[in-house]
């Protein structure tokens, strides 16, 4: 009865359109009212969920991606990829696919991935011959990289949900192999479509023509190299990387590039702070919501349903992906992960699962989630940069969704693809 009135109220607070962050701080009260926990503990609990060093990574990260996507990185990142796939038949489709790799390991956002990379690769993907929602298709399922690989606001996330138990840095290296994986085999399949449908090869570019595309390119590209080199070296952490990478976005993009005009800085804050309090107030309430999960002993109970299904690892793993799959499609990602880490993990540790690598098994099936209707936050945005009707985009998605089935089995169930590295590289 007890997660009945939890899990119902949230569900409830949901359909009548309360905001999801709001719908889950309501229903831990409810919760909390229910159990006659006092709810002052539910109080204490929200103020310390977002009273954490590490939740500075989130702010720093979203701003220097967003000054990097206005400051005509993403055009940069387009001519820099064509340099090495431009040349082969069909080679827009990989040139989009290689230029959300690496804007997606600048702004670790697959919303701003799709919405940048977009904007530039799908009308010149239509005005060489390929269908608009094809282009579309591309650029959102290339964009779920950017879940995957560093600095993904969604690690951040799910290391706060883990209590710790799972650093950053780990996530972050984890991600490395997962995310060229699921690029590399798109572009596999870009590569089938292309010979099948007759899709036009690009130019060669020339040696030194080339060399100004990179140098150009180098300035944004090095943003990367700060992110990753200063973690894996040890000369910062987590959330020191994210302010020097926001202070080196600000300075190339407002003193190097100069695309992005002075008076509107101002209005790019505005659009950070408001999404950064967003996600603040969602990981407040969520810390109260699980809190309240845990007096009542669901994770124990839901590790118990689960462990009694079946005695086999790899079909109980199969059914967590099932459900956060379904799941995936429903809400957006940020919720489902601070509400659902806390009673999934138990059940994959009891498995014997590692936390980085379920990590990367919930980042791939909600990064699916992304892309898939009904809620498909990037499916949307998608959408609205090509014009194109969702039905229109969802039908030219079909084989994508194979591929990316294909990627999360293999992530699943080959463990070393998220473990290898970071033991490797020493940050487990």
């Amino acid at each position: 009865m007890d997660a009945f009135i939890l899990i119902g109220s949230l569900i409830l607070l949901l359909l009548v359109g309360f905001p999801v962050a709001f719908a889950v701080g309501f229903s831990a009260f409810i919760g909390a009212w229910w159990i006659d926990l006092p709810l002052e503990a539910v109080v204490i609990q929200i103020t310390n969920g977002i009273n954490k060093f590490s939740l500075l990574t989130i702010p720093f990260f979203i701003l220097a991606g967003a000054i990097m996507a206005e400051g005509g990185i993403a055009r940069r990142l387009v001519n820099f990829a064509y340099i090495f796939v431009g040349f082969i038949r069909g080679g827009l489709s990989l040139v989009n696919i290689v230029a959300s790799t690496f804007f997606g390991a600048i702004s670790g956002s697959s919303v701003a991935d799709t919405a940048s990379i977009g904007s530039v690769m799908i009308p010149q993907m239509e005005e060489k011959g390929y269908p608009r929602d094809f282009a579309a298709a591309v650029t959102a399922s290339g964009s779920v990289q950017a879940v995957l690989t560093p600095p993904s606001h969604n690690s951040v996330i799910y290391s706060l949900a883990t209590g710790g138990v799972v650093t950053i840095s780990s996530l972050f290296v984890a991600g490395i192999l997962p995310g060229l994986m699921l690029g590399g085999c798109l572009m596999v399949m870009c590569l089938g479509f292309a010979r099948k449908r007759g899709y036009p090869k690009g130019e060669a570019i020339p040696f030194r023509q080339a060399l100004k595309i990179f140098f150009d390119a180098f300035w944004g590209l090095f943003t990367i190299v700060i992110i990753l080199g200063g973690i894996l070296s040890g000369i910062f952490t987590a959330s020191e990387s994210a302010a020097i990478a926001c202070l080196w976005a600000f300075f190339v993009t407002m003193f190097i590039y100069r695309d992005f005009k002075w008076n509107q800085l101002h209005i790019l804050l505005f659009r950070t702070i408001k999404t950064v309090t967003i996600v603040m107030v969602l990981i407040a309430f969520a810390a109260g919501f699980g809190a309240v999960m845990t007096f009542m002993q669901l994770p124990t109970a839901i590790t118990a349903a689960f462990t009694s299904l079946s005695d086999n690892k790899y079909v109980i793993l199969m059914c967590i992906n099932v459900l956060l799959l379904v799941i995936g499609t429903l809400m957006d990602m940020a919720p489902i992960i601070l509400i659902l880490t806390p009673v999934l993990l138990p059940v994959a540790t009891s498995l014997g699962v590692d936390p980085v690598h379920f990590g990367m098994i919930m980042m791939t099936n909600l990064g699916i989630g992304l892309i898939t209707p009904p809620v498909g936050t990037v499916l949307f945005v998608a959408s609205a940069v090509s014009k194109q009707k969702i039905e229109q985009v969802v039908g030219a998605m079909l084989p994508f969704y194979c591929i990316l089935f294909l990627v999360l089995m293999l992530i699943t169930y080959i463990p070393a693809l998220s473990l290898w590295l970071p033991h490797v590289m020493g940050v487990m």
